[in-house]
C-alpha cells in the first residue's frame, strides 16, 4: 500500500475545503446543541446527529472536489496556485474519491432515516449529490442559478436537523417566536441570504476566468457596479428582519442576545461599505468575501448566546 506524501495530503486537504467542513460540522453542532438538544429529541440523539452530521460533511467535501473537476480551466485563469488537480492529484483518483465520499454520505444518512421509520427522508441527501453534481456541470454557469443552488444547499445544513428531528415543531417553548423550530428558520434564512451575497462576491472576483469560458455569471451579464448594488439590496433585506428579530428579543428581555444581534447588523453596514467604496480589484473583492465568511461566523456563535439566555 503507498501512502500519500506530504505534499499529497495538503493537497487533498485543500481540495475538499477542509476550514469549510469544520465550519458545516460546527453549525450543525451549534444548531443541535443549543436549540434541538435541550428539548429531549426523538430521533437525534448523539448517536444519530453524528452520523447526520458526518454525512452532510461527506457530501460536501464531494461537491467541492466535483467542482474544482470541471473548473480546472476557469480555475488556471483565476487563481493557478491554488490548483491541485492534475499537479499533485490526478482528476481520475479525484472522481473515484468524489463518489466514495457520496455513497459513504449517503449510507450514513439512510441508517438515520430507516431506523428513524422515514427513508423518504433520504431524498434530502440524494437531491444534494445531484444538485451538487448539476451545478457543478451546468448551474454555475447559468445567471444566477448557481448562486442560489449553492445558498440553498448552504441553507440546508440547518433545515436538515428540522427535517430528521419532526418533534421539533411540537417542543414547548414559551413564546412562537423563540420556538425551537424558528430559531432554526431563522438562522436558515441568514444562511441563505449571505451565501447569497457571498457567491456573488466571488463571482466578481473571478469574473475575468468566468468570461473566458463562457460563464453566464451576474458580473459578467451585467457588470461589477451592478453586482455590487444587488448585493448591497440583498443586505439590506437581511438587517430589515435581522432589526425586527433584536427588537423581539429586547421585548422578551433577551437584552444580551439582541445587543450581539445589533452588533451583528453593525458589521453588516461596515461590510457594505467596505464592497461599495473598495477598488474593483480581485483582491478587494477576495477581501470582501472573506469579511463575509467571518459575519456567517459571528452570526452562528449567536446560538451559544441563545442557550444560555434561554436556559
Amino acid at each position: 500500500m503507498i501512502l500519500p506524501t506530504k505534499n499529497e495530503s495538503y493537497s487533498w486537504l485543500r481540495l475538499i475545503r477542509w476550514k469549510n467542513l469544520i465550519i458545516i460540522l460546527f453549525t450543525q453542532f451549534l444548531a443541535w446543541w443549543c436549540v434541538i438538544l435541550p428539548h429531549s429529541p426523538v430521533v437525534l440523539l448523539p448517536f444519530n446527529f453524528t452520523l447526520l452530521a458526518i454525512s452532510t460533511a461527506l457530501i460536501a467535501a464531494a461537491g467541492y472536489m466535483i467542482n474544482d473537476y470541471f473548473d480546472i480551466k476557469i480555475d488556471l485563469v483565476n487563481k493557478p496556485e491554488k490548483v491541485v488537480l492534475e499537479t499533485t492529484i490526478p482528476r481520475k483518483k479525484a472522481i473515484i474519491f468524489h463518489t466514495v465520499l457520496n455513497v459513504c454520505g449517503l449510507l450514513l444518512a439512510a441508517y438515520v432515516a430507516i431506523h428513524a421509520g422515514h427513508p423518504e427522508w433520504l431524498i434530502l441527501q440524494a437531491s444534494c449529490t445531484l444538485l451538487l453534481w448539476f451545478y457543478s456541470t451546468h448551474f454555475k454557469r447559468q445567471f444566477l442559478t448557481g448562486n442560489v443552488v449553492v445558498s440553498i444547499l448552504t441553507a440546508l445544513t440547518i433545515l436538515t436537523l428540522v427535517i430528521y428531528e419532526p418533534g421539533i415543531s411540537s417542543f414547548q417553548s414559551v413564546d412562537f417566536h423563540l420556538s425551537p423550530a424558528m430559531v432554526l428558520i431563522v438562522y436558515t434564512f441568514f444562511a441563505f441570504a449571505l451565501t447569497l451575497m457571498r457567491e456573488i462576491v466571488k463571482d466578481m472576483e473571478d469574473h475575468i476566468g468566468d468570461a473566458s469560458e463562457g460563464c453566464r455569471t451576474l458580473p459578467v451579464i451585467k457588470g461589477l457596479d451592478y453586482s455590487a448594488n444587488f448585493v448591497l439590496l440583498i443586505d439590506c433585506l437581511v438587517i430589515l428582519p435581522l432589526a425586527y428579530v433584536a427588537y423581539i428579543l429586547f421585548t422578551h428581555d433577551l437584552q444580551i442576545l439582541s445587543g450581539y444581534i445589533v452588533f451583528l447588523i453593525a458589521l453588516l453596514i461596515a461590510w457594505a461599505a467596505f464592497l461599495k467604496n473598495g477598488k474593483t480589484t480581485p483582491g478587494h473583492y477576495h477581501n470582501s468575501s472573506r469579511g463575509l465568511k467571518i459575519i456567517m461566523l459571528v452570526g452562528v456563535l449567536s446560538l451559544l448566546i441563545y442557550h444560555f439566555q434561554i436556559s
